[in-house]
Formats: C-alpha cells, structure tokens, sequence
C-alpha cells in the first residue's frame, strides 16, 4: 500500500493543546505549547479503517490540520516558520484513553498505534493558502462534531514551527498536527469519522475512517484501564460523568451528625474511625460529604528532595486529580509544625469541585482558605512553606491520617465537631440506623426539658419504649 504522504517523515510532532475552545473544554490555557510524538508507523490513509484493540473501551478521535514541512528548519524565527510548511492536509489524532495511565504523558502506546494517525486525502498547497483562515470540521457518521477556523489559535503555524526548531531539526516531510478543538470524543466499531480542511474554496476533501474492532494486547506489559478520570477526559464535555457519590446517599450522610455515624460505626466493631485532632478552618462548619482522594507525605530528607518536592510534585497532582466530589485526604504523619496546603492550592481544589481538604498537619495562609467556602479540616495552622517537615511523595494510596486508615474511594464526612472514615458498602445501613438514633435523642431531648429523671430514658429503656412509639407517630404525621 502507499504511503500517504509518500515517502514517511522522521517524525511526527502532536501538539496537546491550541483551539481555545477545546481549553475552554479542558479548564486551562497553556501559556506556552507543549507536544507529544507519535511514530511514523501510525500514519495511515483514507477509508483505512482504525482498530480499537479488544479490551478498551474509550478510542477517542481528534480532527486536527496536519502541517507537512517542506524544507529544513532549525533556529528560525516565528515570522519565518510558515515558510518552512510545504503542504497542509487533514489529520484525526486517534487514540485509546484506556492506555494513557501507561506512559505518563508520552501517549506511546494510547496514541501511537499503527492506523493511529490517519491523514488526506489530498493536500492543499501551503503557499496558496492563509495558515489563519483556515476551517476544520469533523463528522461522526455524518453528524458534525466539530466546527473550528484557525484565526483564534493560542499558537498560529509559524510560531510553531519556530518553537520546534529552537531544539528540533524539522526535517522536509515530517509532520505536525495542530491540535483539535472541541468537540473530539468517543467513537466504537461501526461508527465513522471525517475530517476536512478547507481554505475558502480550496478543500482536502473528506479524511474518511471507518471504526473497527482490533485483536487483543498479549498481556507482556500494560493493559487497558478505564475510571471516571479516563472517561472525563476521552469524552470532554459531551460526557457528564456519574456522581462520586450518589446523590440520596450524600443527602444522607448530611442529615445526621458526624458523632452519630461516629456512635454507629463504634457499635459495629469500627471504633477508630474518627480522624483525630483535626478541626475546621474558619467559622464555615457546614457538612461536609465526599470520597476520598488521598496524598502521603514522608519525612524530609533533603537529599531527596528536589527530586519529589519540587516541579509538578505528589501535592500538585494530588490537586490537579481531583474530581467534583473528591475530598482530598492528607497523612502528614500528625506533624502541625509544617504547612501542607495554602491558599492558592486550596482554590484550585475548590475550582475542581472538591467537596473539602482534610490533612493531619498544618495550613498555612488560614485567613484566606477560610473565606473561600471550601470545607477546609487541619491539625493546626503555620506559616512555613512545603520542605521542613514533609516531601509529597505519592496519590491514590492508602494513608493514615489522625490515627485512621483511610483508602482512596472511603466517604468521608466532617462537621463543626470533627470527620470520619465511612466505608461505602455500610453507608446505607448507617444512615438509616443513624437517622433513629437521633429521632430517639430527639425524643429524650423532650423529655428531659419537661424535667424528666434521665434514668431509663437515657439511652432509651423499655419503660419509655411505648411513649417513644407513640410519639414517633405523631411525628411522621
């Protein structure tokens, strides 16, 4: 079969992000491009079909304008790199979400399949063309998914090419996809995806790839994995994911109170489950229900910390992985001397809905987290900043944190008099049998204010058992 672009380039450089619409989609915007490679071997052309290996789940299609370099460049300046572009087709940045966890961020093997990288099937003449009046647009069967034009890119052609250069010998035929707007999304065996690009009347014509179920992967290394993470992201805004936590369940938890789930869970066997010593910053005492995402910190170790502790460390993924829901749980070894959480990180925690922060050490900048409306719960608070007491060292595992186990996926709930660990597969069993309990203490609380002696009435004793029934009714009618 024939090469599509004739003769294979050396490379192929994806850019992650530039449409401002597909920022908007994602909730950032990148100050700078930042690229991922895929192998010359993913190229593929049209009515080629695209196989998603058996056990994924989430092929996800990306229609992207594909620049195909023309003459060598190295060091050029960003008014030059459009210079360098000897042609401009269509491209669909193909790729499977349920293998992105495998290479943190290269997307090998989630993108650089073979038939990952489909591109045509003409190419339009760059000289002839605007590089910021450009259209692309992308059907599923023959719906339109995405609509975009490139006079509002966060990085035009050039500025790309030149960046590249600055390091990269763009070399004549490779290629670099420009990025996807929104819109991308899933696809399965059967659909169909186009992709055109269009210069006023000039076109590509219709990049056509049919969907097709692939063989499986021997199990040699990495398998397939999908989570609500992966499905978010593979699905971008035409995917609502399902609630952490079920709505009912979480009304539940908020209708009683953190002493009594404390109470049921001691009279199930499940005495250590409060979170010690923590307390809620600033006056904002409100219930506080989610799932736990956790982060372990360990103690400094200032030859190790520059490689943990800085750049994009433990704690700023911990932040960057919450989901709407997530509260996330910190064991900082019940050390208030350090600060493991301030403000600026604290509202980027609110900005990705989390549900609240819990740490067994200290925050700092306390004044400013409490007026952010974030169910914030720390051991104490101090003004140091991370790298005295702790490195951030790893997400997503098991932790202790004031004295409790906590596993990613518990519930956790917080009030004015502290938060507890409850295993989800009790839940519902401990709010029903938490919601009588305070029923009853609602009854004794009556009783005691009509002066009533406590003996026998508190707890509630057989004596008192046919008045409470009766009382119990009245209250429910």
């Amino acid at each position: 079969m024939a090469h599509p672009l004739g003769n294979p380039p050396t490379k192929i450089v994806a850019v992650h992000l530039n449409y401002p619409s597909r920022a908007r989609e994602r909730g950032r915007v990148p100050s700078q491009p930042s690229y991922f490679l895929k192998p010359p071997s993913s190229l593929a052309g049209t009515k080629e079909a695209i196989a998603r290996p058996a056990g994924c789940e989430l092929l996800g299609f990306e229609g992207e304008i594909a620049l195909v370099i023309g003459s060598r460049a190295r060091g050029v300046a960003p008014e030059d790199g459009w210079s360098h572009v000897r042609w401009v087709t269509a491209a669909n940045d193909a790729g499977v979400y349920d293998l992105r966890y495998a290479d943190r961020g290269s997307n090998l093997r989630s993108k650089g399949a073979d038939g990952f990288t489909p591109v045509g099937p003409r190419l339009l003449d760059a000289r002839r063309i605007d590089p910021a009046g450009l259209r692309l647009r992308t059907w599923v069967n023959h719906e339109l998914v995405q609509d975009d034009t490139t006079d509002t890119l966060l990085f035009p052609f050039g500025q790309l090419v030149a960046d590249l250069s600055r390091l990269v010998t763009l070399e004549p035929g490779d290629v670099i996809l420009t990025g996807t707007p929104a819109g991308a999304s899933v696809v399965r065996p059967g659909d169909l995806v186009e992709v055109e690009v269009t210069s006023g009347e000039l076109s590509t014509g219709r990049l056509r790839n049919p969907i097709a179920d692939g063989p499986g992967l021997e199990a040699y290394g990495a398998m397939p994995r999908t989570g609500p993470a992966e499905r978010e992201a593979a699905y971008g805004s035409a995917y609502e994911p399902e609630p952490l936590v079920d709505p009912r369940l979480a009304e539940g938890l908020r209708s009683v109170a953190v002493a009594t789930l404390s109470a049921q869970m001691r009279s199930r066997g499940l005495p250590h489950m409060s979170i010690d010593c923590v307390r809620p910053v600033g006056p904002d005492s409100k219930a506080m229900v989610g799932v736990a995402h956790t982060l372990r910190y360990l103690p400094l170790r200032e030859d190790l910390f520059k490689r943990y502790g800085t750049g994009m460390n433990a704690q700023k993924r911990a932040i960057e992985e919450l989901r709407p829901g997530h509260v996330l749980v910190m064991d900082a070894r019940r050390d208030p001397t350090a600060g493991t959480l301030g403000d600026i990180l604290a509202l980027r925690a609110r900005q990705r809905g989390a549900a609240g922060v819990v740490t067994d050490g200290a925050v700092r900048d306390s004044a400013a987290i409490s007026g952010l409306g974030l169910s914030v719960y720390a051991a104490g608070g101090h003004p140091s900043v991370l790298g005295r007491r702790h490195v951030p060292w790893d997400t997503g595992v098991p932790i202790a944190c004031g004295g409790a186990l906590v596993q990613p996926g518990d519930l956790i709930v917080g009030d004015a008099d502290g938060v507890v660990v409850v295993p989800p597969d009790i839940a519902e069993g401990l709010i029903a049998d938490s919601q009588e309990q305070e029923r009853q203490e609602r009854f004794i609380t009556e009783q005691v204010t009509a002066d009533h002696d406590i003996d026998g009435l508190y707890p509630l004793g057989p004596a008192w058992q046919e008045e409470y029934e009766n009382w119990r009714k009245g209250e429910n009618t």
